[in-house]
């Protein structure tokens, strides 16, 4: 009979220190305030921290097209569209670099083998679309400033690219150098 009522009395007393915790954490919480009260959120954006990894910053003005950002993706959510580069130039000329924010788990293993560092993990973090197809954003058709970060990625940016056919921006030729006939 003695051990019974100790165990009632241990499951008594730590019910209560349960429910003790629970109710001043309730308290605290309506103490502290809504967590728009402290951010005012769509007036004011989150600060977020210096290493966070939201959506992603491209420069195509200096894209090789080489393709290991895309073969360093585990989820295979980066598309590159490349051509050969006109005759006079080597390499190739991207024509469209997709990713699939659906895939997409923001790991950052993209931006570490990039030889050219033109793909880095933005501050962004709010893109939402109604549609699956708005998830998927063509930086190659995107304004320069919004690519590559001066301005903000934001879903009514992406939707007007898709109406755009053509790449916003194309490599100009550059001048052909004279040939040294190698005497001397």
């Amino acid at each position: 009979m003695r051990t019974w009522i100790r165990n009632v009395y241990l499951a008594t007393t730590t019910l209560a220190a349960g429910m003790y915790v629970t109710l001043r954490y309730f308290v605290q919480s309506f103490r502290r305030g809504t967590f728009t009260g402290h951010f005012a959120y769509p007036e004011r954006p989150v600060p977020v921290r210096p290493r966070y990894r939201g959506f992603h910053r491209f420069d195509l003005t200096t894209c090789i097209g080489c393709d290991k950002c895309a073969r360093a993706c585990p989820v295979d959510c980066i598309y590159i569209d490349k051509e050969k580069a006109p005759p006079p130039h080597k390499g190739f000329v991207v024509t469209g670099f997709k990713i699939d924010y659906t895939k997409c788990m923001f790991c950052a293993l993209c931006v570490d083998p990039c030889p050219v560092d033109c793909i880095f993990m933005g501050s962004n973090h709010d893109i939402s679309t109604y549609t699956r197809d708005g998830c998927i954003v063509d930086y190659a058709k995107l304004p320069l400033a919004v690519a590559w970060g001066q301005a903000t990625l934001n879903p009514t940016t992406v939707q007007e690219s898709k109406r755009v056919s053509l790449p916003v921006w194309t490599k100009t030729a550059e001048p052909a150098k004279p040939v040294a006939d190698g005497k001397a």
